[in-house]
């Protein structure tokens, strides 16, 4: 769901578009499936590598995945992609951040897509057994940003929004498989945080790691975040390699103690966040001053050895 934009807005990000068109990685000819592990192929649902602009609205990014699901640049536009290199190949980046941490509005820049009805072409990510989020992280700032929604000048957010999947009824916040950083008995983490069941309880996978360490400030990170919704099991990876980790709920929360099978709830995604919650642009919450480069959304459980695998295709 797409909100108006203004046609001044428009008419610069056209130009931008047009320079961009010139001096992208994609204007020479390099495939987007040459960045792809053949293994990962088949399961690649959505990708975005922020060098493929839609033809006459750059403040739309064209899925390099099998869904041709289209990303909004929220909020910046054209101006979003910056010149940065994630990794060799890569041309230019996401920039996301946030705008006014005195004001409450809804100017903060992050991207993604929401739709009330679902995103249909999302639909991959219904009734699935796993899933995976995965891709490159420039942290740009020390901890969560100051909370624009609240009179509290102290008051700061419990979390920094990277990347993710909403669920099928999510308002724009709730999601089923995502890639964060939040604030766990005190301490912010790196996480995955999963979620089976359309209102049910979500599950979280915490990195014991300080996540300082984990995302060291102004340096590219790949990252990675498998959701197995069958078995229960969640995993994080760092530049290929698993990190350690915890669960912090006890008990059932995906429910799997009844019977099979164990998927997620049959309903279409609401669409994709990424860099803060709320892709409709209604609300902010979790802003990340981030860069952001080759996002992948995948509609299985990468094992590890893939995932290694892609970090070395990427990196090499």
């Amino acid at each position: 769901m797409r909100r108006p934009r203004r046609v001044a807005a428009v008419a610069v990000a056209a130009l931008a578009t047009t320079l961009l068109a010139a001096t992208s990685p994609a204007a020479a000819g390099r495939p987007a499936s040459g960045d792809v592990h053949p293994a990962l192929r088949p399961h690649l649902v959505a990708s975005y590598d922020f060098d493929h602009p839609v033809a006459g609205d750059p403040a739309l990014e064209r899925d390099q995945g099998r869904s041709g699901t289209e990303i909004e640049l929220v909020n910046g536009g054209a101006a979003m992609r910056v010149p940065d290199r994630a990794y060799p190949g890569s041309g230019r980046a996401l920039q996301t951040r946030q705008v006014a941490p005195d004001a409450t509005g809804n100017d903060d820049w992050k991207a993604g897509t929401w739709s009330a009805s679902g995103v249909r072409t999302l639909r991959p990510f219904a009734a699935t057994g796993g899933a995976t989020v995965m891709g490159w992280f420039k942290r740009e700032m020390d901890g969560p940003a100051p909370n624009s929604t609240t009179a509290d000048p102290t008051d700061r957010y419990n979390a920094i929004g990277l990347a993710g999947l909403l669920t099928g009824d999510s308002d724009g916040h709730g999601v089923r498989a995502l890639l964060e950083l939040i604030d766990v008995n005190g301490e912010l983490r790196l996480v995955a945080l999963g979620r089976r069941v359309d209102g049910g309880a979500s599950q979280t996978f915490a990195a014991s790691e300080d996540w300082r360490t984990l995302l060291p400030k102004g340096t590219w990170v790949h990252l990675a975040a498998t959701f197995d919704f069958t078995r229960g099991t969640m995993a994080l990876y760092r530049d290929g390699r698993p990190v350690d980790g915890f669960y912090t709920t006890a008990g059932d929360p995906w429910q799997l103690s009844g019977p099979g099978p164990h998927v997620t709830s049959a309903t279409d995604p609401r669409g994709i966040k990424i860099g803060g919650s709320f892709p409709q642009d209604t609300l902010e919450r979790n802003p990340c001053d981030c860069r952001m480069d080759g996002l992948m959304f995948l509609d299985t459980v990468v094992p590890a050895r893939d995932v290694a695998a892609q970090y070395r295709l990427m990196s090499r």
